[in-house]
């Protein structure tokens, strides 16, 4: 079934992106949810007519999240955490912690949700990358540092 994206969602695409899934996912999920449309003919000639208007001001949005990847690239995130004797760290290091240090260090603010940490959580003092999802196809490059309190 083809259905047309009214919001970014997960593994699947980004909103107004026209997608084909599974019937059940999107009878079951997608459509109840309020997260797509079907993609019918006249909701594609409404989808197109709208991306016109639309363009405008994306290209504006992507020059400024042009700016901030370039900003954002190669800075380093320094991270305090406890650490036991053997270098492990009490809990682990999540987005949420790298949005906020981010914020306090180099004054940007991110949505947490959209840092990926490499691996899922760091639970080791050392150096670690993080990628930063600023747009579709805009990523910036962190590097972050766990050191012992």
């Amino acid at each position: 079934m083809e259905i047309i994206l009214k919001q970014d969602v997960a593994n699947l695409g980004y909103k107004d992106d026209i997608v084909k899934v599974k019937n059940g996912y999107a009878n079951n999920y997608l459509l109840p949810q309020g997260l797509a449309i079907i993609a019918t003919p006249s909701n594609k000639k409404m989808h197109a007519e709208n991306l016109k208007q639309r363009a405008f001001k994306e290209e504006k949005i992507r020059k400024d999240a042009e700016a901030l990847q370039s900003a954002l690239n190669g800075k380093s995130v320094k991270l305090i955490a406890k650490v036991g004797e053997n270098g492990q760290l009490f809990g682990s290091i999540t987005n949420q912690q790298v949005a906020e240090a981010l914020k306090e260090q180099h004054n940007y603010d991110v949505d947490r949700k959209n840092i990926v940490v490499d691996g899922d959580k760091i639970k080791a003092v050392g150096e670690y990358t993080a990628m930063v999802n600023i747009h579709r196809e805009i990523k910036a490059e962190l590097k972050l540092e766990v050191v012992a309190e």
